[in-house]
C-alpha cells in the first residue's frame, strides 16, 4: 500500500528537479547570447568610433587598414589562447 505512495512521491520529485534543470539550462542559454549580442554590438560601436577618429589623423584607406590589424592581432590572440586551454 505504501510502496506505490512513495513512487508516485519519488517521480513527482523526479520531474520537478528535471524541470528546475531544463529552466536552469534555458535561462543560462538565453543570458549566453544575449552576452554575445551585447559584445558584439560594443565591438560594432567601438569600432566604428575608433574609426572614425583614425580617419581624422589618416586617410580613410589607413585607417581601415589599421582596423583590420588591431582585429587580426585580437583574433590571433583568441585563438592562440584558446589553443593553449586544451
Amino acid at each position: 500500500m505504501i510502496g506505490p505512495l512513495v513512487r508516485v512521491a519519488a517521480s513527482a520529485a523526479a520531474a520537478r528537479s528535471l524541470r528546475t534543470a531544463a529552466h536552469d539550462a534555458v535561462l543560462r542559454a538565453i543570458l549566453t547570447v544575449s552576452a554575445a549580442a551585447a559584445v558584439a554590438a560594443g565591438a560594432v560601436c567601438l569600432t566604428t568610433a575608433a574609426l572614425l577618429l583614425l580617419e581624422r589623423a589618416v586617410d580613410g584607406p589607413a585607417a581601415w587598414a589599421l582596423m583590420g590589424a588591431f582585429w587580426t592581432a585580437v583574433g590571433l590572440i583568441y585563438f592562440a589562447a584558446a589553443r593553449r586551454r586544451r
